[in-house]
């Protein structure tokens, strides 16, 4: 599947479209086919690590998840 990921904090010069392996759904789970997708403000703050208590929760020098999301 292609994902945009992002493997330090900064600005959208940090995301770029790689393909990653299909998840499996585990049972009780359901896989979703997307279209399309997009960024909202939140999803602005995971990218930069801005304000820097975020970084906190998702990695000090750079992110643990590399997929933006909010998990």
């Amino acid at each position: 599947m292609k994902a945009v990921i992002h493997s330090r904090y900064g600005n959208p010069e940090v995301l770029r479209v790689t393909t990653l392996e299909r998840p499996v759904p585990q049972k009780n789970e359901v896989l979703v086919r997307v279209k399309a997708a997009g960024l909202d403000y939140g999803q602005w703050h995971l990218m930069a690590g801005k304000p820097y208590v975020v970084r906190l929760a998702r990695g000090l020098t750079r992110p643990k998840q590399h997929v933006l999301a909010w998990t």
